[in-house]
């Protein structure tokens, strides 16, 4: 008895002090609590050191005094945005799951905002478009317009995804833009009020022309998801009336609805577009179907507001001299984009290529010259001038 007696004593010491040193490590561990992350091995293709990085990320975990702002998702959303701003392409970015999920809204044709495209005339901000029937274009909104602040942040050295989450937001909700226009002494401040955004991608209307003939105006505003179906409803009305292509405000998206597009154009086999990579290697996108337009006689209507797979379509038709292209210089965005879906629903956009017209010529930051110049009446904006030159040549 005295033998368990004591064996008894020990087992409950051993357990008491187990009890005291897990205590003590307990407490040790929430004095030093940090956020650990799955890995820390540096990838082999790179000769870069890692250890500045995680040095910096163990000081925060250990010293910084408001443990709640020290979310892993987060800090690691902030060092990928770093990264990649660090390459200054403000068309290769990082969107977290929301702003990943507006930019599909906008593809898709539906989201609450004030509808305004957003670009770079080099690294400012700018408007490549606003859309019809919004409440920018209500305002007055320009192509080409400067946005120098946002509410009252200023956007510089914004990234898009930033400008885009701070215009955007509920439906009845407002933001002041203040804005920089050419020929224009003083900042012009807009407020705008959000709404629901809802794009069409395709419009077709007839004029009627001398002689009882009409013209069809295709009106072609973005590249979407359901752009090749409004697309395929608009061209099944056309007989045999001559077209206006209106690609004005058209700030692009996917370029197979351009390379597509032009296929009602252009005959089968015809290169729309030839995309060069990083490598020098090169690939072109020719047409691969029979359209429905190829003989039928074309203008072409192009503005500041045209850009990327606007441009695309809009070089291939003026480069095979398929149409007389008027208006006025277009944006000049160059680069091919690829978008990349992550499981938790961030993505990446990243600049993987220039694309070249059918010519050649990349027209990065020179934009698509008209055959004809043609600028609008910056007094009466029903006046379309522009519109009015198309229905005249056809």
């Amino acid at each position: 008895m005295r033998k368990n007696f004591w064996i008894l004593v020990l087992v409950v010491l051993a357990a008491y002090g187990g009890f005291l040193v897990g205590e003590q490590r307990l407490e040790l561990e929430i004095r030093n609590w940090k956020v650990d992350v799955t890995t820390r091995q540096t990838p082999k293709s790179t000769a870069a050191d890692f250890g500045l990085f995680w040095t910096v990320w163990d000081k925060l975990n250990e010293q910084y005094v408001d443990k709640s702002k020290l979310v892993p998702e987060k800090m690691v959303e902030g060092a990928i945005s770093g990264l990649v701003s660090s390459l200054e392409d403000p068309y290769t970015v990082f969107l977290p799951p929301q702003q990943n999920k507006e930019a599909k809204d906008e593809l898709g044709g539906a989201f609450e905002g004030v509808g305004i495209q957003l670009g770079f005339k080099d690294t400012r901000l700018a408007v490549v478009a606003p859309l019809e029937g919004t409440p920018a274009k209500r305002a007055g909104v320009k192509a080409g317009d400067l946005i120098v602040r946002i509410k009252d942040k200023s956007t510089q050295g914004m990234t898009l995804p930033e400008a885009v989450s701070l215009i955007r937001g509920p439906k009845g909700t407002q933001v002041e833009l203040t804005l920089a226009r050419e020929g224009a002494s003083e900042p012009i401040k807009v407020n705008l009020t959000r709404d629901t955004i809802l794009v069409k991608s395709v419009t077709v209307e007839f004029k009627d022309l001398p002689a009882g003939r009409q013209v069809a105006v295709l009106e072609l505003n973005r590249f979407g998801d359901r752009t090749q179906e409004e697309w395929n409803e608009a061209v099944a009305k056309i007989k045999d009336e001559k077209v206006v292509l209106d690609l004005r405000n058209n700030p692009g998206g996917y370029l197979d609805g351009a390379v597509y597009m032009a296929g009602e154009f252009l005959p089968a086999g015809k290169i729309v577009v030839t995309q060069q990579y990083g490598d020098g290697t090169k690939e072109s996108r020719r047409v691969d179907r029979n359209g429905r337009l190829i003989q039928t006689k074309l203008v072409v209507l192009i503005n500041e507001g045209s850009a990327s797979a606007a441009e695309i379509l809009a070089g291939a038709l003026q480069d095979y001299k398929r149409a007389v292209i008027v208006g006025v210089k277009s944006f000049g965005k160059g680069s091919v984009q690829q978008p990349e879906d992550f499981p938790d629903g961030a993505g990446l956009h990243v600049t993987i290529a220039k694309w070249l017209r059918p010519s050649g010529e990349w027209i990065d930051k020179a934009g698509i010259k008209p055959d004809i110049e043609i600028k609008m009446d910056d007094k009466d904006e029903s006046n379309d001038l522009q519109l009015k030159k198309a229905l005249e040549m056809l």
